[in-house]
Order: C-alpha cells, then structure tokens, then sequence
C-alpha cells in the first residue's frame, strides 16, 4: 500500500541545496552518509493540474511546493533566515502564495491553503490576523496596545472583514 511521497530537486549544486533545506529551511532530515541527506517531511500531498500549451507547464513534468499554516509569518521568518522571495503572498484561489530560489537554480512556490487538509489543521478562511481581530478586548489591554487588523484579502471575504472590522469599533 502507498504510504507517502518522495519528491526530488535536481540540482545543479546539490551540496548547496541540501545546505539550504537543512539550515535555512530547518527542514528535518536523515543523514544516509556520503552527503546524502533525505529530508522526513510530516505531511504531503499530490495535486495533478492540466499542460498549459500557452507556455506554462508542459505535459511529464513536475514541480514541488510547501505549504504552511500562516504565509505571512512564514515569510517574515524565512526573510530573517536571507531568504528572498520573488514576490509578495498573492490569494490565488486555493491558497496565499508566494515562490523563491533555493541554491541550484530550483525555484519553489510556497502557499498557505484555504482548502482543509486531511488530518491537518483547518484551513484559514482569511488571513490569520483577522481572528485576533474578531475577538473583543479585555479591560487588562489598553487601546495603545490593539494590533491593526492586516490587509483582508481580496473578492468576498474583504467585505465580511470590513464588517467585522466595524463591530470591533
């Protein structure tokens, strides 16, 4: 029975891209000896999009991602590792995404889905600060102390987070 999945990077300096997802990424690994280290993931999955003739993907290839819990964190944390992303968390549907470059030329997306994964935590409906701001202060914090609510992402849920931006006034 298929229990998991392996996925590869073809490198062109795999020691260097090996470095980068053991000490940049801080992902967990087994070291199999003569530099060959194999990164033990805790979740994944598979997703199978159509080839893009209008020179997208193309059919027989393949392309890795990561996700996490809360892009803007995520980001914000792997910046102050020197990480640098191609752009800014765009909502792209199913997901919060974004992209950057390991070391050997491999460029991977990395999102925060809105759809819930199995066994994994739900799905954020918005982003992940809106929650804070549902919840009504306590006489202990002072108006000073009140984060802003972050940018309510865009199409439908921006206004349920303008209303609920108002009942928090």
């Amino acid at each position: 029975m298929i229990r998991g999945l392996h996925g590869m990077f073809y490198s062109s300096d795999a020691p260097a891209t090996r470095d980068f997802l053991r000490d940049v990424l801080r992902l967990p690994f087994t070291d199999i000896g003569r530099g060959w280290l194999i990164f033990d993931l805790p979740e994944s999955d598979v997703g199978v999009h159509p080839a893009d003739s209008s020179g997208g993907a193309t059919p027989g290839t393949h392309d890795v991602s990561f996700f996490c819990d809360d892009i803007e964190g995520t980001v914000a944390d792997l910046k102050a590792r020197g990480v640098r992303f191609n752009h800014d968390p765009v909502d792209q549907g199913y997901g919060y995404v974004t992209s950057f470059e390991i070391p050997g030329a491999i460029e991977v997306q990395l999102y925060e889905p809105k759809y819930q994964k199995r066994g994994g935590k739900p799905a954020a409906k918005k982003p992940a600060a809106k929650k804070s701001a549902a919840k009504k202060p306590t006489a202990k914090k002072s108006a000073a102390k009140k984060k802003a609510p972050r940018k309510a992402p865009a199409g439908a849920a921006k206004s349920k987070a303008k209303k609920a931006a108002r009942k928090q006034r």
